[in-house]
């Protein structure tokens, strides 16, 4: 077993770093509170960062998800703000394992060229949260292909995104004998849905991840929007959530370098009583309490990356590595906020913007507690508890 680096993910660090520091800061605060990074996104899209999980016959990087995970950290490390972009990156399983040749053919070369933009998924709904079988967004079929009315909430990036991944039922839940059957997987093109049957509502939020609500009203797609086999979806997004939760790791990872950096440095030079404040272990001690955590939880995120590249199952790791990472990062955040005072609520410092960023992993894209309902039932054998 060995813990050293991969020299090629030096290099990817070091790039990203080099982006990230073109841009810097002042651009982020910039964006607030609900500017879309068009801008960062593009050079992103133009030095092939987005595009690392597309293979090389698509005119991708071909990497795997420890490299995507690696820049999406650093992304986040450098103090900027990966939910502008990472849906990209965690839905692309879905169209690599279960995408027609012809699909893949047809998108994937225009999505690693920057023509198209993969980045809005369409799975949450306002009445059902997190319970993704009980969602009521129907596909139903016609001579043409399909029709679906419904509506999803809390779909990032849906004004800025060219394609989106829709989960919606084709057969009706009472018509199945599991929960998790009838669902299926869509491709929509939605610069033809705006329009024609998709309306976007965007939401104000905390945190700008440009969120909004999405309306389907008769909504026509054609039969080769279907991803992979009908009534299987839901088996098929697993892949793009196991991805998710290991990629959302990686970023709780980055804020917490990022947040550790900033209270180490701040609490040396801060001078107060005649000492420097991370000389007081009140200071120094959550900070290192949080820096062992995120050790902890870097390991378990390279591990469930691991697992998810060699094809084995997955999904304990990728939750944990979830879990343990949103818990660092807030844990950083707060050492972070207690180590700058009152300095830590002025905008100039980064430090709340960033505090209001990493709190949201706390719920999303899951909650900690389904997380834990997961750990409990599918690990450990107990009893289900929802």
């Amino acid at each position: 077993m060995s813990f050293e680096p991969a020299s090629d993910l030096a290099d990817i660090r070091e790039g990203v770093r080099a982006l990230c520091d073109s841009f810097g800061n002042e651009y982020w605060r910039r964006m607030e509170p609900d500017t879309y990074p068009e801008d960062f996104v593009a050079a992103l899209t133009k030095d092939g960062w987005l595009a690392a999980l597309i293979p090389e016959t698509y005119g991708g990087a071909g990497l795997g998800l420890t490299a995507a995970s690696v820049i999406l950290e650093e992304l986040n490390a450098s103090g900027g703000n990966a939910g502008a972009c990472h849906a990209q990156m965690y839905m692309m399983g879905v169209i690599l394992r279960h995408g027609s040749e012809e699909q893949r053919q047809r998108y994937l070369p225009e999505i690693a060229a920057g023509r198209l933009r993969l980045q809005a998924f369409g799975v949450t709904e306002p009445t059902v949260g997190s319970d993704t079988t009980q969602i009521a967004t129907r596909a139903r079929r016609t001579d043409t292909g399909y029709v679906v009315n419904g509506q999803k909430i809390w779909t990032s990036r849906a004004e800025h995104s060219d394609l989106m991944l829709l989960l919606a039922r084709t057969t009706p839940r009472d018509e199945v004998e599991k929960r998790s059957q009838g669902l299926s997987v869509f491709l929509v093109d939605m610069r033809e849905a705006r329009g024609r049957g998709m309306t976007i509502q965007p939401i104000e939020a905390m945190v700008n991840h440009s969120t909004t609500e999405v309306f389907f009203d008769d909504l026509e797609l054609p039969a080769d929007a279907l991803i992979g086999e009908e009534g299987n979806g839901f088996k098929q997004i697993l892949t793009g959530m196991n991805a998710e939760r290991i990629l959302i790791a990686a970023e709780c990872i980055g804020d917490g370098r990022f947040f550790i950096d900033r209270a180490v440095s701040y609490g040396s030079e801060r001078v107060v009583f005649g000492r420097p404040i991370a000389a007081n272990q009140g200071v120094q001690f959550p900070l290192a309490r949080a820096y062992a955590a995120l050790e902890a939880a870097d390991l378990m995120r390279y591990k469930a990356a691991w697992k998810f590249e060699n094809d084995e199952p997955c999904g304990a790791e990728a939750n944990m590595a979830k879990l343990l990472a949103s818990d660092a990062s807030w844990a950083a955040a707060n050492a972070c906020m207690d180590t700058h005072g009152g300095f830590g609520f002025a905008s100039e410092y980064d430090i709340e913007r960033k505090f209001r960023e990493t709190r949201l992993y706390q719920v999303a894209p899951i909650s900690n507690n389904l997380v834990l309902a997961f750990i409990g039932q599918h690990v450990l054998g107990m009893p289900r508890s929802y």
